[in-house]
């Protein structure tokens, strides 16, 4: 099914569809900051399916979904090809009584569709490329605060969308390019943010199990938000970015910091965190805020790929008159022949996990602005060894 041309003309049409490409958003993997979307939408608006969802030519692809077991259906079943017609927001309380929808092989047979509810996924120019939606197999109505929701999350998917482009094309750009990026990262907070507002303001009628939702989706936005922003950390922290301030500093409260806050995480996993200090202070020529940005990814990375009852410990040692900070992990290790791809921006080596596949990335990134160098020691099976040495005092 194409969209009717007397709604949506056969030129912009082309432009939309062109947006979309653009992204490189297609076809990509499962990732975790999108997956977190679809289980905020879900549990604020109380639906057991959820999608971000993005209509190509002739289909209707998920970058993320829930409650529906696929990653893409044909245009003419979708609701949300009709959703991207609507100036905003579109919501149907009972598709057996909308005669758009009425004869809709999924509201006619399985899975039984009876409510919709849609977001606009739009480009800064307007162009409309999908939805993030929820949908139900019971008539029903959502509520001011998870329609405000709704429309957040939206925007904080064309947030994230917009924040990848503009990576990707930092790369070969000039450092005017790069300033934009800084200050466009910055300003792409602003949707987090009022979602974080909007879930404050359900709160005020919720029931208990509501509450518990709420606090479910709040726990996994305030992780989109700490993601979010080591994104744009490692935006402005880059080579060719506004150089960092460097100066004397004793790295140890930067290390027993960030140690302490990863603490709780490990914990759960019942992983032996422990931090040793062979000299103090351990002093080096650095930014405290952009070592505690690579240090808090080495052990983000570390405690998430080691296994229950595993160990991770934290070292800061001098020598040869250099401060050396190594993050050893008894975790599932890397392919020493596959280490550099580990930094590439996205590249998660398990989709399953947490975070947006940027860790070593940034790392990577700051290191440089640092003037900082990293040595990984690691093999599948037997954990990792990372050493940031950074410059004399």
């Amino acid at each position: 099914m194409h969209l009717p041309a007397d709604k949506l003309p056969a030129h912009t049409e082309r432009r939309r569809l062109a947006s979309l490409h653009a992204y490189g958003i297609l076809d990509t993997p499962v990732e975790a900051v999108f997956e977190d979307i679809t289980r905020i939408a879900s549990a604020v608006c109380q639906t057991p399916i959820s999608v971000v969802n993005l209509v190509d030519a002739e289909r209707q692809w998920f970058k993320s979904e829930i409650g529906l077991g696929v990653r893409e259906t044909p245009l003419d079943t979708s609701i949300c090809a009709h959703a991207i017609l609507e100036h905003d927001f579109l919501e149907v309380p009972d598709t057996t009584q909308d005669a758009r929808f009425a004869a809709n092989p999924l509201v006619t047979g399985e899975p039984g569709l009876r409510f919709y509810a849609g977001a606009l996924l739009k480009t800064p120019d307007g162009l409309p490329l999908g939805t993030v939606c929820v949908l139900d197999t019971q008539p029903r109505t959502l509520d001011p605060q998870q329609i405000d929701t709704l429309r957040a999350l939206a925007r904080q998917v064309m947030a994230q969308l917009e924040l990848r482009r503009l990576l990707a094309e930092a790369h070969a750009v000039s450092e005017h390019r790069a300033r934009v990026l800084a200050s466009a990262g910055h300003d792409l907070k602003t949707p987090l943010r009022a979602a974080l507002y909007a879930i404050n303001r359900a709160r005020t009628d919720a029931s208990p199990e509501q509450l518990e939702r709420l606090d479910t989706a709040e726990h996994e936005l305030a992780a989109i938000h700490r993601t979010f922003g080591d994104l744009v950390a490692s935006a402005t922290g880059r080579g060719g970015f506004v150089p960092p301030s460097l100066a004397e500093v004793d790295v140890v409260p930067v290390v027993e910091q960030v140690a302490a806050s990863w603490r709780r995480a490990a914990g759960r996993k019942r992983i032996d965190l422990q931090v040793r200090i062979d000299a103090a202070p351990c002093t080096a020529r650095t930014e405290p805020h952009l070592l505690e940005t690579l240090l808090g990814n080495l052990i983000s990375n570390a405690v998430k790929y080691t296994p229950e009852d595993g160990r991770v410990d934290i070292s800061c040692d001098q020598a040869d008159g250099r401060t050396a900070i190594v993050v050893a992990d008894t975790g599932v290790g890397m392919d020493p022949a596959h280490v550099e791809g580990y930094f590439d921006a996205f590249a998660q080596g398990d989709a399953r996990t947490d975070g947006l596949g940027i860790g070593l990335w940034i790392v990577r990134q700051t290191a440089q602005a640092l003037g900082a160098d990293i040595d990984v020691v690691s093999a599948l099976g037997e954990g990792t060894r990372v050493t940031v040495r950074l410059p004399d005092a």
